[in-house]
């Protein structure tokens, strides 16, 4: 079982982020703070979860969470700060929306800048550790999905309805038959062979 909090006594709000891997699309990241002694044992690292549970999961800890928000980094400035950078911005910009203020901030993965003054921690696999931050990786994931599947509409042949922009077979031989588009990372090795082949 997942545990609630890290930090005794203090408004704490977990983050995690989906699509850092991606070669195309923005970085999303979300930002939770859960009730003191929250509990809840469907709950887990979204990449653990079929999509139609994560789905489900969404709507309970959307009702249930005390605050949530979803920040989003965008290509252009993945690319010019690089990815690293862009997933720890879009959880500042998930915590710069919570209606609550959280008192401490626990983070999925080993990385992360100081949010104003606030303690903070990182963990290495969080997501199947804590409840906030198992919450923040599944809103992050839903929401980067949706965003995913509605560019799909505008660029069928890239197969993002399937691959949400990570480097699938499909999505790069689209992409050496159609060329990027304007969604895609540009500083990342699009096809795969170690080349930026593309001069844009």
């Amino acid at each position: 079982m997942l545990a609630s909090h890290y930090y005794t006594g203090k408004i704490e709000a977990g983050c995690d982020e989906a699509g850092r891997g991606c070669l195309a699309g923005s970085v999303y990241a979300a930002a939770v703070i859960l009730p003191e002694d929250y509990h809840n044992d469907e709950l887990n690292d979204s990449k653990q979860l079929t999509d139609r549970r994560r789905r489900l999961l969404r709507t309970v800890i959307e009702r249930d969470a005390v605050a949530w928000a979803v920040g989003v980094v965008t290509p252009e400035e993945i690319d010019r700060i690089n990815i690293l950078n862009a997933s720890i911005l879009a959880m500042h910009r998930a915590l710069d929306q919570l209606q609550v203020r959280p008192e401490a901030v626990i983070v999925d993965g080993n990385r992360f800048k100081p949010y104003g003054t606030l303690p903070y921690t990182t963990i290495v696999k969080g997501d199947g550790k804590y409840l906030a931050i198992a919450a923040a990786s599944i809103l992050a994931k839903t929401y980067r999905d949706d965003y995913m599947d509605e560019l799909a509409q505008q660029y069928p042949q890239y197969d993002w309805q399937s691959n949400k922009g990570y480097p699938t077979r499909k999505h790069r031989e689209a992409i050496r038959l159609y060329g990027p588009t304007p969604y895609h990372r540009r500083t990342f090795n699009m096809l795969g062979d170690g080349q930026l082949t593309f001069d844009f």
